[in-house]
């Protein structure tokens, strides 16, 4: 039986999607029964299915969440940020999924459904399955899909068939890519085309996610736009001042400064109250609100006692932060997926890596250090009074502690780094350090018979 590399799901599906389906439905019941495959499950698709066994979910039974209320759905929507991009979604998208028996969904972080449009014929198929708005279609709640699967390895990914690990959704296959907010790499969402498996074609994937990083820059560019405004604002303001002072938006990010170097960035607690705070990257301040953003004015006072304890927190399969807490203040900032990786590292590492052994550790290649150099720069903007480097490490007077998953399998389940892989007990041959090699867009990487039709 002949086998090939690439997007073999895909192509077969198009070629054959009863044949398709078969073959799944084959892997799928010998992996969960503990058999041999005809052919391996998807790297992804089987780290997937891990998961859901690891946290009880039931293949064999379709059990759904209760779907969020109305008001919980419209105040959900106009606090995300993703509102601003719904236009760019539906002219990507949507014109195409009409045609093709697609629908377009879109969910929030947390794996609820916020917006559904599309063909006409297909809503009607998904309200039976319970793909509704308000819905929870993260993959604790009904297994591997294309919006939890992809808000959980942050990376565009496609589920053939019967790769859903609850039954009920064989005859689907969905598409997502998961849309972070360019002002601090968190997950904001995922965007996914769902649809019959006959309707899905090999471009799917990369289709989906070219609109998702069209979304992204257009929300890269509403941020641009709104500093400029609070730069507006602010500029006569700072004119007038003495010392130190800067305007920053509500994030932290620096629409302008006088009297000290131009930082990109400022670390402001979940809580900012206007008045007199200490800033760990900044000291003694008055805080003062602005249009859009806060004036910050640096008191010329002593700095007090330094902030000594660092928590690397872990322990979640889709949200990391770091707090650092003292006896003057306590604050916490939520981690991208990559600094994540990285102060997981430093915290493990309290004598600290180069820059060398920190990219062996992410890439596989120690040759990547100018890649390293850079995200360490963007995490010293929140975390630099605490951060040595030569080699990097936490400073001598932080306490770290670290909180990882209680289950090592579930250790930043989106990483294909060589250390983190390692971590969870991983290693399989084929990538650079022991990682198990990255699967394409979307993963797709299962080799399966391509089996054409008669006269082909």
């Amino acid at each position: 039986m002949a086998h090939s590399d690439g997007n073999d799901v895909a192509r077969l599906a198009a070629r054959d999607a009863a044949q398709a389906a078969r073959v799944l439905n084959d892997v799928r019941n010998a992996t969960l029964s503990g058999q041999r495959a005809p052919v391996p499950p998807r790297p992804v698709i089987e780290a997937s299915w891990g998961r859901m066994l690891r946290s009880g979910v039931d293949p064999d039974h379709d059990v759904r969440a209760d779907p969020l209320g109305r008001d919980e759905i419209e105040r959900r929507r106009q606090d995300s940020p993703l509102r601003h991009v719904l236009p760019v979604l539906r002219e990507g998208l949507l014109s195409v999924a009409d045609v093709a028996q697609h629908i377009m969904v879109v969910a929030d972080g947390d794996g609820r459904v916020l917006w559904r449009e599309g063909s006409s014929p297909v809503l009607r198929k998904a309200d039976g399955t319970g793909f509704e708005p308000g819905a929870d279609w993260g993959e604790g709640a009904v297994g591997t899909n294309g919006v939890g699967t992809a808000a959980v390895t942050r990376r565009p990914v496609q589920v053939f068939a019967s790769e859903h690990f609850v039954r009920a959704l064989a005859p689907w296959t969905c598409t997502g890519a998961p849309i972070t907010d360019p002002r601090d790499g968190r997950l904001i969402g995922v965007v996914d085309i769902s649809g019959p498996l006959e309707t899905m074609h090999p471009a799917t994937l990369a289709w989906v996610d070219a609109v998702a990083k069209l979304a992204e820059a257009r929300l890269r560019e509403l941020h641009l736009n709104s500093l400029e405004r609070l730069r507006a604002v602010a500029a006569p303001v700072l004119a007038k001042l003495g010392g130190q002072a800067l305007a920053v938006d509500t994030d932290g990010w620096t629409a302008a400064v006088t009297g000290m170097p131009y930082t990109g960035r400022v670390a402001l607690p979940a809580s900012l109250p206007p008045g007199r705070t200490l800033l760990p990257a900044l000291g003694p301040c008055t805080v003062e609100p602005l249009p859009g953003g806060w004036l910050i004015r640096i008191a010329d006072v002593p700095a007090p006692a330094r902030t000594t304890r660092v928590v690397v927190d872990v322990s979640h399969p889709r949200r990391w932060s770091v707090t650092v807490s003292g006896d003057a203040s306590s604050w916490t900032h939520e981690l991208s997926a990559r600094h994540a990786e990285l102060l997981y590292l430093l915290a493990l590492h309290r004598t600290g890596r180069t820059a060398a052994e920190l990219a062996a550790d992410m890439f596989g290649d120690p040759a990547r250090t100018v890649t390293v150099r850079a995200e360490m720069s963007r995490v010293r903007r929140y975390l630099g009074a605490f951060l040595e480097h030569r080699p990097y490490r936490f400073c001598d007077a932080a306490e770290v502690e670290l909180l990882p998953p209680a289950d090592p399998l579930d250790l930043l389940p989106h990483s294909v780094a060589p250390a983190v892989v390692r971590a969870r007990g991983g290693g399989a041959p084929g990538g650079p350090g022991g990682e198990p090699p990255p699967d394409p867009p979307g993963g797709s990487r299962l080799a399966l018979p391509l089996v054409p039709r008669p006269g082909v």
